[in-house]
Order: C-alpha cells, then sequence, then structure tokens
C-alpha cells in the first residue's frame, strides 16, 4: 500500500516536471520568435488632417527647399559576400551578366549627395527637406536629423537594411530617419509649390541664387543622381542648367544650398 503511494506521487512529480520544461520550452519559443520577426510595413501619409482635409506637411506653406535625388541607383544585390548595394567597384560580373550598363551602378553618387545635402548649414537651420526617388521606383523620405555614414561601406548596409525592411529606426529613439512612402513624389510636396529640374541639357541658364523665391514659400528643385544623361519626369514645370559647364550631382547640391543659405541669412 505504502509502495503504491510512493509510486503515484513519484509519477505526479515527473508530470509536473515535464509541463514546467515544456512550458519553459514554449515561452523561449516565443520569445526567439519575438525576437526575428521583422515588422515589414509601407509608409503612408499622416491620417491626421488639418481645417482644409489636407496632410499638414503637404499643406505647409513655410519657407523651406525641397530636394529630391532623382533616378538614384540604389539596388540590392546577393553576392558571395551576402547582400550589398549593387555597384561597379564590387560588381562586374553581375553587372556583365545582367548586360547592364556600369554607370547605372553608381550609389555612391547618392552617398555623395546626401552627404553633402544633411551636413549643410540650411538642414541644420531645418530648412531643407530631402527625397531620394529611385531608378526602380522606390521612393525614400529622409529625415533632416539624419546622420549619413562616412564610409560607403556603412552606406550601402544601411540602405540595404532600408530597403529591406522599409524603414530605419534611431537607435535612442523611435523616430524613423529613412523611410520608404509611398509614390508619386508630388503627393509629399506642398500644393502649389515651384518645382524646377536641375539639366545640363536646359535652354535656360541660372545662377543658383536666381532660384531662390522672393516671398518666404517653399521650392522643390530635382537633381539627378546618375553618372551621365539626362532624366526625363513629368512633374516640374522648368528645366534650368547651372552656368556654362556640367556639373556633378554633389556639386550641384552644394551650389543651391549655399545660394539658399546666403540669401536666407545662414550662415
Amino acid at each position: 500500500m505504502i509502495m503504491g503511494k510512493k509510486r503515484e506521487a513519484e509519477r505526479s512529480d515527473s508530470a509536473s516536471e515535464a509541463t514546467k520544461k515544456r512550458s519553459k520550452v514554449g515561452s523561449f519559443i516565443k520569445e526567439v520568435n519575438e525576437e526575428n520577426k521583422v515588422l515589414i510595413k509601407e509608409v503612408d501619409l499622416p491620417s491626421r488632417k488639418g481645417n482644409t482635409g489636407i496632410a499638414p506637411h503637404i499643406a505647409a506653406q513655410e519657407k523651406r527647399l525641397i530636394v529630391v535625388l532623382e533616378s538614384a541607383n540604389l539596388e540590392t544585390v546577393k553576392s558571395a559576400k551576402g547582400f550589398g548595394l549593387l555597384n561597379v567597384d564590387e560588381h562586374v560580373g553581375i553587372l556583365r551578366k545582367l548586360n547592364k550598363d556600369f554607370s547605372q551602378a553608381r550609389p555612391d553618387i547618392t552617398h555623395q549627395c546626401l552627404l553633402m545635402l544633411l551636413d549643410s548649414p540650411l538642414n541644420r537651420a531645418g530648412l531643407l527637406q530631402v527625397y531620394i526617388h529611385t531608378a526602380n521606383n522606390v521612393l525614400i523620405e529622409v529625415n533632416p536629423q539624419t546622420r549619413i555614414p562616412r564610409t560607403f561601406n556603412r552606406f550601402a548596409g544601411l540602405f540595404v537594411q532600408l530597403l529591406h525592411k522599409f524603414s530605419i529606426k534611431a537607435s535612442d529613439s523611435s523616430i524613423k530617419l529613412l523611410k520608404v512612402i509611398k509614390n508619386p513624389i508630388t503627393d509629399h510636396l506642398p500644393i502649389g509649390c515651384r518645382k524646377v529640374l536641375m539639366s545640363y541639357t536646359a535652354e535656360k541658364v541660372s545662377k543658383s541664387a536666381e532660384l531662390v523665391p522672393e516671398s518666404d514659400e517653399p521650392i522643390c528643385v530635382v537633381i539627378g543622381a546618375i553618372a551621365k544623361g539626362s532624366i526625363k519626369i513629368d512633374y516640374t514645370e522648368e528645366d534650368i542648367r547651372l552656368g556654362n559647364f556640367p556639373l556633378s550631382a554633389a556639386l550641384t547640391c552644394t551650389k543651391i544650398c549655399s545660394a539658399f543659405e546666403e540669401a536666407w541669412g545662414i550662415f
């Protein structure tokens, strides 16, 4: 009789231990799954609207320069080293296999432009907004607080993560520094703002200072983040070239920012 009770007690103890182990394993698997879960979604326009029914960042008509880096070569590719941005220095074999022009694999141009734009006093003063429209029709909004990595390898790693996850958050807050937003770009620009395309093939020649609006209103300047050739878009109102010599995209960004800083008294 006593032996039977002992056996029953041992069975109940072993059953309770097994139940505890199963619960621990289940909770551990749940934690791992939660850690590995990646939230991927496309960011939409703000749902909060003003009295006019228009999103505030579109209706806002305050003074600022909006720069769109158009046709940027930002395309992810998988190689022996893992995922990276398709570029002419590392992926010559892939470019030949895809029969692509080497000039279409220049993400370093976008890197140079972002360094020039986001390091400018104009951006530090809160009067600059930057968008990137890639050659693959991906639209990216850049938060003015973003600090772009100085080296290209780190820049490439950051944008590979962005193109896979659709957003990059700050390490110490929930602010999204980079995010993929819905096309077209015109949905994110202030209503009625002037839109100008920088192109060396344009007939109209202008100085950088002549782009600054006389009144305190926003202006959108589109710059091609490409190595050669020209871009064809349908949302700008006029084409302008700066001076009589072709300029790189990064130098164009610098000259325009400098002109606006001088006109608006930012130094």
